[in-house]
């Protein structure tokens, strides 16, 4: 009864937040149109952007700056739920804004990498203005320092107050450290934040749900990782394992050292049948594993939000199905920009 009460309202707000989300008929519909500013022209007349796109005119709206407003489309989502969510509700919220804090530091960390603001020029924070209002708002990160870094180490030094000054000190150094290796290392601190966290912060359904959706999500990960590492890097197995995410859920320690130790991609599909994904889900042999991981994640959060939704999980699963509306959006604008059949657009958007 304390469940239903402390959700009801939260609740009815992202059943309502929910029906607004663009469908697959209207991605339908937006596969046939022939440039942006047709796809913005539509999506202002969708329950989800009429209010906060009229007074923005398509015709001057240039991609990469749909793609902005896109983007700050999920962080006021974001800010809604968190108004209507109450202190043990914002725990879970304040946990998953760590992504975002992780994307933004990421971002900075790609445009030193290619150098495009060692001129001194405000194209950085040109790009990642978005994230101005919602961070100063909710994360403790001195964003404005951060965008007009020039280095990594003065980068790292802004954070030096923040629970990610720890883990990217580590990587600096290292000699002839990657953008690869910083990213790296913040997701798996993430990652492992969350496993550990969620047993500190949650108990009874909201934990348990919360196991089985991110158990899901990590272990993946952890597949896609290793195939990529073998097929595309033909990584040394001792590496390929030293940099998969700290977590055991139904992928044991023996079920990911051989994997990671498959001698060809023969092998570690045939091993990958063995595991428990594998008995389970028989399309995982007839999918590409990023296929597998849309299908999982979304379906897992659908049906653990539908049958238990006066839960944390229904927080976690409207979150996830706004950015992936987005990352679909994304999709489909970057298909018609380039002229791709419609059908062909509506399988590039059903693949994300």
């Amino acid at each position: 009864m304390g469940a239903v009460l402390s959700y009801s309202g939260l609740s009815t707000k992202i059943r309502a937040m929910m029906a607004k989300l663009v469908n697959e008929e209207q991605f339908r519909e937006i596969a046939q149109l022939s440039s942006v500013s047709e796809v913005v022209s539509y999506l202002k007349k969708t329950r989800e952007y009429e209010g906060r796109w009229d007074s923005f005119d398509e015709e001057r709206l240039h991609r990469g700056e749909v793609e902005k407003l896109l983007k700050k489309s999920v962080f006021q989502d974001y800010t809604k739920l968190y108004h209507f969510c109450n202190p043990k509700q914002r725990r879970f919220m304040a946990l998953y804004f760590k992504r975002y804090e992780i994307f933004f530091i990421k971002e900075c960390i790609r445009y030193i990498f290619d150098h495009r603001n060692l001129d001194g020029s405000t194209a950085m924070y040109t790009d990642l203005s978005v994230y101005a209002e919602f961070f100063h708002r909710h994360s403790k990160l001195d964003i404005d320092r951060m965008v007009t870094c020039s280095t990594i180490d003065e980068l790292i030094q802004t954070m030096e107050p923040s629970e990610y000054f720890a883990p990217l000190s580590r990587v600096a150094g290292r000699e002839k450290a990657l953008a690869f290796d910083y990213g790296m290392v913040l997701d798996l601190y993430y990652f492992g934040q969350i496993w550990k966290l969620k047993d500190q912060l949650f108990k009874g359904v909201d934990l348990e749900n919360l196991t089985k959706a991110y158990g899901r999500k990590f272990d993946v990960i952890n597949l896609q990782w290793i195939q990529r590492a073998k097929q595309y890097y033909s990584m040394d197995p001792t590496r390929i394992f030293s940099l998969l995410i700290p977590v055991e859920y139904k992928l044991k320690q023996e079920d990911l050292r051989a994997l990671t130790s498959a001698s060809n991609m023969e092998e570690f599909y045939s091993l990958l049948d063995k595991t428990y994904y594998g008995r389970k889900f028989p399309q995982i042999s007839t999918s590409t594993l990023d296929e597998f991981y849309n299908y999982l994640l979304r379906t897992t959060l659908e049906k653990e939000a539908r049958k238990t939704p006066y839960s944390v999980i229904s927080l976690y699963s409207f979150m996830y199905h706004k950015e992936h509306e987005v990352d679909r959006l994304t999709t489909a604008i970057e298909c018609i920009r380039y002229g791709v059949d419609p059908e062909e657009t509506i399988r590039y958007i059903r693949n994300n």
